[in-house]
């Protein structure tokens, strides 16, 4: 029986070795909302949507069913914070279980690996599935000591949502769940045009032909930097790599002068919960290195948090 307010924590490939401030981030903010976070040992990357699977989609199924019966042994579903492994995992996920036939050959293929075992007991969760529905914006206005008082740029990225009959998360077409969530943080969400197009790296096209990346990147940066924001909210750290590096890049290439922060859910949900500035780890980004969240004065309701300890969290 899968374990209740329990995850398996995938870290997959960028947020450990690009964004550690998100893994930290996340690790506080599930701690204080009471879940456990189980480690998932010898896990991979997920593999990558856009590359691995346009080359060999049977491999590339193989290597996320491994990491699927990785956190089957913890019997505790997953968690991810990025929406490409997010992606990557519920595809396979959801396939093996409507097909028995490719999930005999997977699991053939697993049997060379080791003690692996794809059994289709455990569900694929992404961290804004749980913090923007599971929790809710009514239910997180509990667990924080303070709101911050800034205007965001919402991106939701591609995997998130799409492909909807899969993901099944909310409408492809008019999301709302992100700036519902927060705003109850006292973020005010701005609108701009094309809010709902890639950031340009996702589909292996940042690989493939890095012009194009930067050229529909300087497009979205554009229309939210016309929209003032103080900041771009995401949920992906692959979608941050590209908005936070990416800047640089599209400044050096277009002589333009962008310069915008970006923060993870994980990032501001921490703040908001009481993680001092510093962890929150803006200083180690390309872009924001001097941002500091201002505090919305308003009265709040202090509550009493029980929390529950989070397996290797130190």
């Amino acid at each position: 029986m899968v374990k209740e307010n329990t995850f398996s924590f995938f870290l997959g490939c960028i947020m450990p070795n690009r964004y550690p401030q998100i893994e930290s981030a996340t690790r506080f903010v599930m701690k204080k909302l009471g879940f456990t976070l189980m480690e998932m040992e010898r896990a991979t990357c997920c593999p990558a949507p856009g590359v691995f699977r346009s080359f060999d989609k049977s491999d590339w199924m193989v290597a996320a069913a491994r990491n699927i019966a990785i956190a089957e042994k913890n019997d505790a579903d997953i968690l991810t914070v990025c929406n490409g492994c997010f992606g990557t995992l519920i595809d396979v996920n959801k396939h093996l279980k409507s097909d028995p036939e490719m999930a005999a050959k997977v699991n053939e293929k697993l049997k060379e690996m080791g003690d692996y075992q794809w059994k289709g007991t455990i569900r694929v969760r992404h961290i804004a599935e749980i913090l923007g529905f599971e929790v809710g914006p009514t239910e997180i206005q509990k667990y924080i000591v303070r709101k911050a008082e800034a205007r965001a740029a919402v991106h939701y990225g591609c995997h998130l949502l799409k492909p909807s009959r899969i993901r099944q998360l909310a409408s492809p077409e008019i999301p709302t769940f992100l700036e519902e969530y927060v705003e109850a943080l006292g973020v005010k969400s701005v609108d701009f045009a094309q809010k709902l197009t890639c950031c340009g790296a996702g589909g292996g096209v940042l690989s493939f032909d890095k012009n194009t990346s930067m050229k529909i990147l300087k497009e979205k940066l554009g229309h939210m930097q016309a929209a003032n924001p103080d900041f771009i909210f995401d949920t992906c750290p692959f979608c941050q790599l590209q908005f936070d590096g990416g800047q640089t890049t599209v400044n050096e290439i277009y002589g333009t002068n962008f310069d915008i922060p970006v923060i993870h859910m994980s990032q501001l949900t921490a703040w908001c919960m009481g993680m001092d500035m510093e962890k929150i780890g803006l200083q180690y980004q390309a872009h924001g290195k001097d941002y500091q969240f201002k505090e919305l004065k308003e009265p709040m309701e202090k509550v009493s948090i029980k929390e529950k300890s989070i397996e290797g969290a130190g």
